[in-house]
Order: structure tokens, then sequence, then C-alpha cells
């Protein structure tokens, strides 16, 4: 099945069930749960249709109720759903939240998911050329051989749409020294890299998103998130952009949200300050909630904001009192 129409942005990875405490309790001691999507890509995918963009969704599922409802989230969500398969064997992969004080866990039952039967084979190449750009995340290769053949694919083949990879470790899935070599030598064939400092320490041992970016030196575009404080953008220059103050409620997703805001900036032609800004907005939003994503953003105030003065903009706070 083919898109009802062209498409900017195809993001292509798995989504799951998500199971999270109704608030910022203790999985254990939680009295309510909320049931929705949750994926890097699809979470990617649902905020930059929130902010108007025509973008699809392409996976797996299983053939069970909780594929049936994720997929007609993301649809209900603004996002083209037309790419995704169903297996009619292997199921649909669960993760849960648990929102400690001491940091978020999260529990995975992924293993022999149906999006972990995707291949080389997955995505026509006609499919792949329409987008204005296709995203994926260092989530994917680790899934299984067939989807590392997959991503590898999409990263070596000759391309017209821009390929945006968040680098998206995940120390459940492998370790940092399992997972360095290789999303090293992933980034490197994207245009466009997302990566938090903390995470580039981890795996890479550098210290400063200068030692980053000079890893990662092929890419046209390599963004770093140094978490509550800045994010920076290495092209042919470099811009950097402190994060505003927020009320953190719980982190997981803030990420995506940051790579939605700013691929949002890239595809409307945003110089390099405002892409960023946009990104600290999303993943502002994002740090508010224990789901993955939101309600519609307040457009006409992500344009207000966006416009403040440097002083404006270092003094902004978002959540609790603000």
């Amino acid at each position: 099945m083919e898109p009802d129409e062209a498409l900017e942005v195809l993001c292509v990875g798995e989504t799951m069930s998500l199971v999270a405490p109704a608030d910022a309790t203790p999985l254990e001691r939680a009295p309510a749960f909320t049931l929705s999507a949750g994926g890097a890509e699809s979470n990617v995918a649902i905020h930059l249709a929130s902010l108007g963009h025509r973008v699809g969704w392409a996976s797996r599922v299983g053939d069970d109720p909780l594929g049936r409802r994720l997929v007609a989230d993301l649809a209900r969500a603004g996002v083209d759903t037309a790419l995704v398969e169903v297996h009619p064997a292997a199921p649909t992969g669960v993760y849960f939240k648990d929102p400690r004080p001491e940091g978020t866990r999260v529990h995975y039952y992924r293993a022999g998911s149906a999006a972990s039967t995707m291949d080389q084979d997955f995505l026509a190449d006609v499919v792949l050329d329409a987008p204005a750009a296709v995203h994926l995340s260092g989530i994917t290769p680790v899934l299984s051989t067939g989807c590392d053949r997959l991503v590898r694919r999409l990263l070596t083949r000759p391309r017209r749409s821009r390929l945006s990879f968040d680098v998206n470790h995940r120390p459940a899935l492998w370790s940092a020294a399992e997972a360095a070599p290789v999303l090293r030598e992933l980034a490197q064939l994207a245009d466009v890299v997302f990566v938090g400092l903390d995470e580039a320490a981890a795996l890479w041992s550098v210290r400063t998103p200068e030692e980053v970016r000079a890893l990662l030196d092929r890419p046209e575009l390599v963004v770093v998130k140094d978490g509550a404080l800045a994010a920076y953008e290495f092209g042919v220059g470099t811009t950097s952009v402190p994060a505003p103050r927020v009320e953190v409620v719980e982190p997981v997703g803030a990420g995506d949200a940051f790579a939605a805001g700013y691929l949002s900036g890239l595809l409307r032609g945003a110089d390099a300050s405002r892409r960023l800004r946009l990104g600290h907005l999303l993943a502002a939003r994002s740090l508010l909630s224990t789901e993955d994503h939101q309600a519609l953003p307040d457009l006409a105030e992500l344009e207000e904001r966006l416009a403040y003065d440097e002083r404006a903009w270092g003094g902004l706070r978002i959540g609790g009192d603000a």
C-alpha cells in the first residue's frame, strides 16, 4: 500500500505498546496506568505531524489488539500508516516505564516481535526516494540481524532523501562496548545525526561537543544535546542554544521530541538557532509528562517563544509556576 499523499518525512523503526503510570509513581505502586504507542521513530513522526508536516511511519506489528491499537493511535495523531505491515505470527512488542526518584527505568518485552522480522527487503526504493527526509535510530540495528541489514541498506543505498539518524543507544539492548563501533559506523553514513553528550561520552569517551564532531566528521550536520544545558549544531559553522529551564516530570522521550522539532525547522528552511530552539521547546513539552507525546502544541505560543531575543530566551522557564 502507498501513502495517501507525498510525504515530507518517513520514519522507520519499531513501535511498541507503552504502559506507563498515570503520574510519576514507581511502577509497583502506581494505581493507574496509560496505554499508548511508544517508539523512538514513531514519537518523532507524531511530533512532526503535530507541527503540520506530512509524515509517515513504516514498520511491522503483530496481528493482535495491541498492534491494531497503536496503528490506530498513530493514524489519529495524523501519521500516515499505509507502510505498516501486519505479521501473522509474531507479536507486537510491549514496554513499561518505571519512574523513580533516581531516574526512569524502562522494561522491554520485545524479543521476537513483529518489527524484529524486518530486513533489507522491507520498503521499496521508490518509497524511500519519495520523501524529503528518512529518519532512523540506532535502536533498529540491534533488534535482529535482518533489522541491521535494513538499516545498512538505507544508509548505503544511492538516495535522494536526506537521511536523519538518532544514535539512541539503549544499554538494555546492548552494552556500550558492543554498540560503540557499530553506532559510529552507522552515524558516519547519515546526513544529519543526533546524539546526547552523555551518550557519546559513554560510547566513545569524548568529553565535549567539539570532540563529538571530530569523531563524527562525515555527516553534513551533527546535533549534540548537552542535557539541561544547551544543544549544539555542527555544520558549515557551529551554533549553540541554551536549553530553557524545565520542571521535569519524566525524561524518556524528550530526545525524540527534540529531533522532531529540529527536523521541522530544517525542513522549513529555518536557520540553525531557530531549529535548535524548536528542538528545545518540543523536548520541554515532553519532559512535563510520563507519556512520550502529548496533546497538540500551541503553535502560536511556539512562534512567540521562537521569536524571543537572547535575554528573554535565557530567562525562559517551562512548567511549574512558569
